[in-house]
């Protein structure tokens, strides 16, 4: 399972600890969990952090970014935080927003934040309630693909150009693997395990994980019969994805096609060709996908008051300036083509433009709802035997509805 925490757990360990300790002489040192390791993004981190303790010496003498494995990222958290032993502050996923908002395990931010009336309003909806803010979303990264233009040269295909589609996508990928015996698509993550991440295909066919208000199932809806049974064919007769089982790395020259954000372009070293293109259109035509990441404040931490600070800080017009090297701010005035081409280099003004400020402007956050981890479980364990090359897809679909219905309804 990805993500283990529920509300009731968060609930609990507020009920129980929540509230904060008093600091015991001297300015403390503060602890911020993430899921990244990549060491472009954590030096970044770690200079923001020197740059506040320099600052405000009287505020805190160390600022340290702990990193958490990916896959047990909020586990690992949540444990942590049962154990008396949490961070300070937390980067967030999407998909655990709701839990932790609705647990009250977050300090609000409202009083804090630096020049609120700047940031998108449409990408604070998961982290507020009750007229407060409890979670700063300084990620907002729309998911595009990345393609390696010499594999697709190898096998006679076209870089792919504005109103592309997934039947062409998904050609161009068999193609590539039946010439070169590369990858053709890799749905970066997904790995037959992390099924959220097939929003970024399924929104296409205009598909969802659920209904709007959460309580209605939707895998066994007509969109996504038809979503599930393009993919299934992709893999198992067209080959245009690696089957379960099965790994390749784009950024190591291994696939034609990722799809991805474009904090992973720190990873191109120059040995292929490549280009950053929008997702397909699919049926229901053009869409956009993106995947949020939010900074919070856990209340249980023993100094939430500096926590709160140094966020502000962390978010600044300044720092999210830096920090949309990789991480595209919620930030109105910083989301142009000129300034996000400062902070990154390896991208095109014409490629951030079309891949990152028309699909923040367009898009669609990844699915989120309380009681997110009993539910990602569920629905992966029930989706496990679409990963065959004779499953039948309608009735997977159907047994997915019909486990997850009774979460769904309470």
């Amino acid at each position: 399972m990805r993500f283990r925490a529920t509300a009731a757990a968060l609930t609990l360990l507020c009920l129980t600890a929540c509230g904060g300790e008093p600091g015991t002489g001297g300015p403390p040192e503060l602890r911020m969990t993430v899921w990244t390791a990549n060491a472009a993004h954590l030096k970044l981190f770690d200079e923001i952090g020197a740059a506040y303790v320099a600052a405000h010496p009287d505020r805190a003498s160390k600022i340290t970014f702990d990193p958490l494995p990916f896959e047990r990222y909020v586990t690992t958290l949540t444990t942590q935080l049962a154990g008396g032993k949490g961070p300070d502050l937390a980067w967030l996923p999407e998909s655990a927003a709701p839990d932790f908002v609705a647990a009250g395990a977050l300090v609000p931010l409202d009083d804090v934040l630096v020049e609120p009336d700047d940031l998108n309003p449409a990408t604070l909806r998961l982290w507020q309630a009750d007229g407060q803010t409890f979670g700063y979303p300084f990620s907002n990264s729309p998911f595009g693909i990345f393609v390696n233009k010499d594999l697709l040269a190898a096998a006679g295909q076209p870089v792919p150009s504005a109103g592309w589609t997934w039947d062409q996508a998904i050609a161009s990928a068999a193609a590539v693997h039946a010439a070169t015996g590369r990858a053709g698509l890799v749905v970066r993550d997904f790995d037959y395990r992390i099924w959220d991440n097939l929003a970024t295909m399924w929104t296409g066919w205009g598909a969802r994980a659920w209904s709007e208000d959460g309580r209605t199932c939707g895998f066994d809806q007509a969109p996504m019969v038809d979503f599930m049974t393009f993919l299934h064919r992709a893999i198992f007769t067209d080959a245009a994805l690696p089957g379960p089982g099965t790994t390749a790395d784009f950024f190591a020259g291994q696939a034609a096609m990722t799809v991805s954000q474009i904090s992973r372009a720190s990873l191109l070293d120059g040995s292929f060709a490549w280009d950053l293109v929008p997702l397909p259109a699919g049926p229901a035509g053009t869409y956009s996908v993106i995947g949020q990441g939010g900074v919070g404040v856990l209340r249980r931490g023993a100094h939430a008051d500096t926590a709160a600070d140094f966020l502000a800080f962390f978010t600044d017009v300044e720092n999210s300036v830096r920090l949309a090297a990789f991480f595209p701010p919620p930030r109105t005035s910083l989301l142009t083509a000129e300034t996000l081409a400062k902070a990154n280099p390896k991208l095109s003004p014409a490629q951030l433009q079309a891949v990152v400020i028309d699909g923040i402007a367009n898009g669609v956050v990844k699915p989120s709802h309380t009681g997110n981890a009993q539910l990602t479980q569920e629905v992966r364990a029930s989706l496990d035997p679409l990963w065959e090359p004779d499953a039948d897809v309608r009735a997977v679909l159907s047994g997915v509805c019909d486990t997850i219905d009774p979460l769904l309804a309470t």
